[in-house]
This record gives structure tokens, sequence and C-alpha cells, in this order.
């Protein structure tokens, strides 16, 4: 007897660390439109887990932008910051079967650390088989072995090699925060999600989540990586690279604009049409193949 397939649930999960840009729209566009054309629920979370980086009332601002531009979710939003236990008990499961180890190490015993393939230092296993004399825990770590395979359904067939490419990785910091690649595998499998629709740059970390929903016994979704939106010098629209909020910018124009940029071709005269209009002609046209197969693209004037 085959079971039967599970109903399409995607998600936007952004970080309130400033105001909504034109990299996060495209996002929000693409995992709504995706969702919708598979009769599936479209989740919200607020990836706050990091409350260092957060900005008062960035959050707010972004739900407000969000329904601004039209967009409709179907259950409340959840927020990270309020689902400590849950990860807590995700992390004492690891412990418990012997996948994640106490780890010493501070930022400058791996300055000198190579690079992994998502630019953070590939852990040299310093405290893999125990803490070196005098040392005290500071974080977890789990450990990383074998090969991940999976096909995006944008940037297509990926391979990556844990240990060589990303090294163990964390998952609570030693400031006590939990880490995002074990919140966003608890959260993801909570809500059942079963298509992530996201930016590229987190393709990278994909490998290690999908690792993890292993070691957890979760259910692994779908991947699908959009291009990511850049400023002409290639750098990922952020706060940091001063990227333009699209809170105040005329929605139906902003929607257009990413449209084209996820590859949609909508016509000229949706830019001055009602939302109804313009997400109705979305709705209708959208088509993941018609994405850019790219990692990264610039975002024409979006990005000041």
């Amino acid at each position: 007897m085959t079971s039967s397939p599970r109903l399409y649930a995607g998600r936007f999960a952004p970080s309130p660390t400033g105001a909504l840009h034109f990299g996060s729209l495209v996002a929000a566009v693409g995992s709504f439109l995706e969702a919708r054309s598979h009769q599936g629920r479209w989740l919200l979370r607020i990836e706050d887990i990091d409350t260092p980086r957060c900005v008062l009332g960035a959050a707010e601002g972004i739900l407000a932008t969000l329904e601004r531009f039209g967009f409709e979710w179907d259950e409340a939003p959840i927020w990270q910051s309020r689902r400590g236990e849950a990860y807590e008990a995700a992390l004492e499961q690891l412990k418990a079967r012997g996948f994640a180890y106490p780890c010493a190490c501070t930022r400058r015993d791996l300055a000198a650390a190579p690079a992994a393939r998502d630019g953070s230092r590939r852990y040299p296993g310093t405290c893999r088989d125990g803490l070196p004399p005098g040392r005290s825990a500071r974080a977890w770590r789990v450990r990383a072995d074998g090969r991940i395979h999976f096909i995006d359904a944008v940037q297509g067939p990926q391979e990556l090699d844990l240990a060589a490419d990303a090294g163990d990785y964390i998952v609570r910091r030693a400031d006590g925060l939990f880490a995002y690649q074990l919140a966003v595998v608890v959260d993801d499998a909570a809500a059942g999600i079963t298509n992530v629709v996201r930016g590229a740059d987190l393709l990278d970390s994909t490998a290690r989540q999908i690792h993890l929903q292993s070691l957890l016994g979760a259910p692994r979704p779908e991947y699908a990586h959009l291009p990511l939106a850049t400023n002409i010098a290639g750098e990922k629209l952020s706060k940091q690279t001063l990227a333009r909020a699209i809170g105040d910018r005329p929605p139906a124009a902003a929607l257009v604009a990413a449209l084209r940029f996820l590859g949609q071709n909508p016509p000229d005269t949706l830019a001055h049409a009602s939302l109804t209009e313009l997400w109705q002609w979305a709705r209708a046209h959208w088509s993941l193949s018609a994405v850019p197969r790219c990692r990264q693209a610039v975002a024409n004037g979006f990005f000041r």
C-alpha cells in the first residue's frame, strides 16, 4: 500500500534585521506563487533567532509591507524567538544519539582554518574526540559525515561532501543561542513544509539541513533556490549594502519588477493595475521553469 503524497506547504521566512527590500520581495513572490500554483498552503515565519542582529520593529514592518503588497498567508506567523523549547528538545535528541558534541574553540582558534563552500570556516575537528585539556565547552557541534545529493528545482543537481566542504557545524552557539541550521530544520518539520523556495544565498546551507533532517528523523522538503538579487557590484541586497526599502514603493510596480526578475515576463500595463488584477495574472501565468537558472543577477534600479 502506497502512502498518499503530502499536501504542498511552502513558507517565507524573513529575518527582521531591517526593512523588506527587493531581494526579499523576490523570495516572497516566488515562494507564494509556487505554493498557490499547487493549491498549497503558504506560511510566514519570522526568523528572529539571532536576537543581536534583529532591529526593533522590523518584523512588524515586514508584515505590514507584505499585507500592503497583497500577500495572504494561511496561518498566524511563527516567531523563532518563541520556540526555544523545541530547539532544546532537538539538541537533546542529537546529544543522546552521539551526533552532537561540545566544542571549546573560539573564532580566533579557527581563523586559519580553510573556508567552507559558503564562506564560513571549515571546522578542523579539534574537539571531535573530546575537549582539549583545560578547555571548557562553549558551543555544540554536529558531526558532519557523508555526501549529500539533491536536485534543486532551479539550480539543478547538487552534491556536497559534508566533511570536506563544510565540516562539523554549530547547532548551539557560544552565546547560548540556537544556530539557524537547527532552528530552520525543526521549524520546517513542525509546520509540515514540503517545499522550500528561497534565495540562492542559502543553497550551500541546504546540505547541512538535509543532514540534520536525517539525524532527527524529519522529512526532507523539495528545494528551489531562486537567483539572488544583487547590486551592480555583485553584492547581495541587504541592510549592509544599503538596499532600498520597498515599504514606500508603489506595490504594483515593485511586484512587476520582481516578476520580471524571476523570468515571468508580465505586461507593462500590470505596473498600473490593481493588486487584484496583478495577482490574478501572476497566479495564472506563474512558471517555476521560467526562472533563470543562475545563482545571482543584478536587480537594476532597486539596489540603491
